[in-house]
């Protein structure tokens, strides 16, 4: 049982893929596997996930007969995930070098915790690293584990999965899955923050996160966008079964609506004619 899974979901990733899984094999700490799934992409990736899993018997090949979206690719890897910890890392982004072993050391300090939240940066096509500007949320000082009560700034952030490594017994204990369509991260990393007993941070780029010029999901127009309505619809529907949590709705309908906002005022985002 490895101490890291690291799923990678692959769709017209190719001149991106080999840099992604080289970031992770490369790693100073190799006790992990990844999950390889290839989401019956048109282009090389699976061949490329094939020939990775050729040489290092640490990459678990899995092939989908149809694609079926990035939120469905990661359940098919969690499925065959056998790490005390999920990783999740998007086929176009890379780990940057040592990041499993602060990873691995930071969860050993802070007693196993549900969740660890860690730091990525921007990558642009020039060669720019830009930190993510809210990493003061990320500081290690204070006592840890906490609950999300002790550290609510925690929800200020980027709502992504590929920033944090989950316990996997506390993922199967919660039920979380990934739904269909855009903004998948959305029900998954809010339901993961808020019902999480234990949570710690790691003060570090462990993720350099790639700003692609072209062909990126969120950077192609299309009614698609519209999902975000569903995925905050899923967010509440969690809310409301699980009343415990109902302090946070306040919370949440402001995220929502500067999320919303911001996918109706990013240039390229909603075709011509749905804006109203």
């Amino acid at each position: 049982m490895p101490r890291f899974s690291v799923i990678v979901p692959a769709y017209k990733v190719q001149a991106y893929l080999h840099e992604c899984l080289e970031s992770v094999l490369e790693q100073s700490c190799p006790d992990l596997e990844i999950i390889a799934v290839d989401d019956c992409s048109p282009d090389a990736c699976g061949a490329i996930i094939d020939e990775f899993a050729a040489r290092d018997a640490r990459v678990r090949p899995l092939h989908l007969p149809e694609n079926v979206g990035l939120g469905r690719a990661r359940n098919a890897g969690l499925g065959h995930a056998r790490g005390d910890y999920l990783l999740f890392l998007d086929g176009d982004d890379t780990l940057t070098p040592d990041a499993l072993r602060s990873i691995a050391d930071r969860l050993k300090e802070t007693s196993e915790p549900d969740v660890l939240v860690y730091d990525y940066a921007r990558t642009f096509w020039s060669g720019e690293a830009v930190r993510n500007r809210l990493a003061g949320q990320l500081t290690e000082q204070g006592p840890a584990p906490f609950r999300l009560e002790d550290r609510p700034g925690l929800l200020t952030m980027l709502m992504v999965v590929w920033n944090k490594a989950y316990r996997r017994d506390f993922v199967e204990r919660a039920g979380l899955t990934f739904p269909p369509g855009l903004y998948e991260d959305t029900p998954w990393t809010y339901p993961a923050l808020m019902s999480a007993e234990t949570i710690a941070t790691l003060d570090r780029v462990c993720v350099h996160y790639r700003q692609r010029r072209r062909g990126s999901i969120l950077g192609t127009p299309g009614r698609g966008h519209f999902d975000v309505f569903d995925q905050y619809d899923r967010v509440f529907a969690y809310l409301d079964a699980h009343p415990e949590l109902a302090h946070w709705r306040p919370l949440l309908f402001r995220r929502m609506v500067d999320h919303i906002a911001t996918v109706f005022t990013r240039r390229g985002r909603l075709p011509r004619g749905s804006r109203a």
